[in-house]
């Protein structure tokens, strides 16, 4: 069988996602970047009951990946799934809560707060977004204290869990955006997580601390979170443009097959746009193909996940 492009140029307007054709002796086969055809997901069922909360940690030691990009855009195409969801900013330089129009260093209670004060509750730190349906904990530089303070605690890699758990009834989905590195803030993620996503770079120094990740993964379900899944590799910042793009997506479903999402996002410009306005690319250009990549994203990351009913720990 022979691969052919669409009769367009990879990552050209008339073939954005980079798909390609086979030839095969009965139809030809629209496949996606990850060269697996490309599925159709379903259109999510409206809920008219919320919660709980399936965690979900964004997780990737290595910085400028798409973690909190995907965050962002992620829960706001959820939100338009009719799902309720509550981001957890969890990295001391907050990105997260920049991205959605917050400033860090005009804030009273944090992340940080609700983790090491006892008389700070969940519902003193949370703060409603501009997108309605779409929650967040927000975060400062205060969080990096948290690591060192955290070590002298019992039960020290639960304490993330602990001070969320009451806000998970209220709602259909919690992501965790986690910082740069898989120290005790990201453990304390991993251990409270139904699963983890990983949104990986398409280039090369991107895939060098992927087999690091994924041992702590393993340590992590073996010691302390056993119902912990890999919900997949998110391949980001995606040139079909690029011989090198490509072949790095080839390297990583080779090796990890059907945990790489058929969505892939592409690089584009209007994701920092999106970020210095404040707020998620579904809202601040709709009809991009950014924001209709992480509403593709939403619906597969939908039809991997179980029912709600099977959440519930």
């Amino acid at each position: 069988m022979t691969v052919k492009t669409n009769g367009s140029t990879p990552g050209t307007p008339d073939n954005p996602w980079g798909d390609t054709k086979t030839n095969a002796p009965s139809k030809g086969v629209n496949l996606g970047p990850t060269q697996r055809p490309r599925p159709v997901f379903p259109e999510p069922v409206p809920r008219d009951v919320h919660g709980p909360a399936r965690v979900v940690a964004m997780v990737n030691q290595k910085g400028g990946v798409g973690k909190t990009t995907t965050t962002i855009n992620l829960g706001a195409a959820l939100v338009e799934c009719g799902l309720k969801v509550l981001l957890v900013d969890f990295d001391p330089q907050g990105a997260l809560s920049v991205g959605l129009g917050i400033n860090p260093l005009q804030l009273d209670l944090t992340v940080y707060n609700l983790l090491m004060e006892r008389n700070v509750s969940a519902e003193d730190v949370l703060l409603e977004t501009g997108v309605e349906g779409l929650d967040l904990l927000p975060s400062n530089i205060d969080l990096s204290a948290a690591e060192v303070q955290l070590v002298t605690e019992v039960a020290r890699e639960q304490v993330l869990g602990r001070v969320i758990k009451p806000l998970l009834p209220h709602y259909d989905v919690c992501l965790i955006d986690c910082q740069p590195s898989l120290g005790l803030l990201t453990i304390n993620a991993l251990t409270c997580a139904h699963g983890v996503m990983v949104p990986l770079e398409c280039e090369f120094f991107a895939l060098r601390g992927v087999a690091l990740l994924m041992d702590t993964i393993t340590k992590v379900q073996e010691r302390l979170n056993e119902d912990l899944e890999i919900e997949g590799l998110l391949a980001t910042m995606y040139d079909a443009r690029t011989l090198h793009g490509r072949e790095v997506l080839a390297r990583v479903v080779e090796a990890f097959g059907d945990k790489v999402f058929h969505t892939v996002i592409n690089r584009t410009v209007r994701f920092p746009d999106a970020t210095v306005a404040g707020e998620p690319i579904t809202t601040f250009d709709p009809s991009s193909l950014g924001a209709n990549a992480y509403r593709e994203l939403a619906r597969e990351v939908l039809s991997r996940w179980p029912q709600p009913a099977t959440m519930a720990r």
